[in-house]
């Protein structure tokens, strides 16, 4: 498909928001160089993205301490849970230099550019509910995601009252989730209106954690429940759509009780993976390893080949037939 060509109009129009953008990271750099020139700013001491504003980020000390702080314009693409060097100020400090990540969990933007959610965290919870409706694809999509990155993921079930109310929705649940456990996943079953939060605060206990999940599947409420004080907006469910309605608007990183931290991220109802190779894909999927590389073509693509591994995995009953049709599916949407 050939590039469309811009009108002058429109060339004139990208080329002026281009301007103005950089004349806007030039003030920030003119900002934050004028504090440290100005002799304005404390020592240099490391510390820890916990929500970002736009052009700011609010930056925590090792003593717990919080501020706003300007970001120097050679510094790009700060996330929440990123470890910085900064230097305090009044009454706004500034981010000097970004520390090397741990891991970092990215999803592609609207335009297909590959965007970073969060840094530096330990385990992925990904949040299913009886409503919105999960299904296989999307759940195998987020642990694909964890998977490639080396994140641990978690699955939650929450909503558990609704599903307690609803024994057909509850079968239909038990199906989705049949052969998570098989495959090592760990899955967490949670109510926020019901209690019983245990297993949750357990899995949460001294490490750094990420929500993922559709919108309205009750990531927001679940951390109301955990962190009462955090107050996050929740959003009700469409009556007609049973999708959620976006509530949360940037990630925010928060303390348990229990030691550890919780980010809590902007919903995503999809999580494109078009950004990955085929051959990501398969690493995605744990019970694939085994097989790979001993089919009888290099660039078998697991349909009909002969001397292909997968499918004779898949005879052996290795390998599902929901979790096969699942990787084709993820690879067919790669190329769209």
């Amino acid at each position: 498909m050939s590039k469309r060509k811009l009108s002058r109009q429109q060339a004139w129009r990208v080329e002026k928001i281009q301007q103005e953008r950089a004349k806007r990271a030039a003030r920030r750099a003119e900002v934050a160089e004028e504090s440290l020139a100005g002799g304005e700013l404390g020592p240099e001491q490391e510390g820890t993205v916990i929500a970002h504003y736009g052009t700011q980020v609010a930056v925590e000390s090792g003593v717990g301490a919080v501020q706003r702080c300007h970001i120097r314009a050679n510094i790009e693409g700060l996330v929440t849970g990123d470890r910085v060097v900064w230097c305090e100020g009044e009454p706004t400090g500034v981010v000097v230099a970004q520390l090397e990540r741990d891991s970092v969990l990215s999803r592609p933007d609207p335009h297909g550019k590959l965007k970073a959610v969060a840094a530096n965290i330990d385990q992925i919870l990904i949040v299913i509910a009886p409503y919105p409706e999960p299904h296989a694809n999307l759940v195998d999509r987020y642990l694909v995601a964890s998977e490639v990155v080396g994140i641990e993921p978690v699955l939650v079930v929450n909503k558990t009252d609704l599903l307690a109310k609803d024994p057909a929705q509850q079968t239909l649940m038990d199906m989705l989730l049949e052969g998570y456990p098989e495959l090592g996943y760990r899955i967490l079953h949670t109510s926020s209106k019901e209690g019983g939060l245990e297993q949750l605060q357990d899995a949460l206990r001294e490490r750094t954690s990420v929500f993922v999940g559709q919108s309205g599947v009750g990531k927001s409420s679940l951390v109301n429940t955990l962190l009462p004080e955090a107050d996050l907006r929740v959003g009700a469910l469409s009556e007609n759509t049973l999708k959620g309605t976006h509530t949360t608007t940037t990630a925010q990183l928060f303390h348990l009780d229990c030691g550890g931290s919780l980010i809590d991220s902007p919903g995503i109802r999809e999580f494109g993976l078009w950004h990955m190779s085929r051959e990501e894909v398969e690493q995605g999927f744990r019970e694939f390893r085994p097989w790979l590389g001993t089919c009888k073509f290099r660039d078998c693509q697991h349909e009909s080949e002969p001397g292909c591994a997968i499918l004779e995995a898949l005879e052996q009953g290795a390998i599902s037939d929901e979790r096969l049709h699942s990787y084709r599916h993820i690879v067919a949407s790669l190329n769209q």
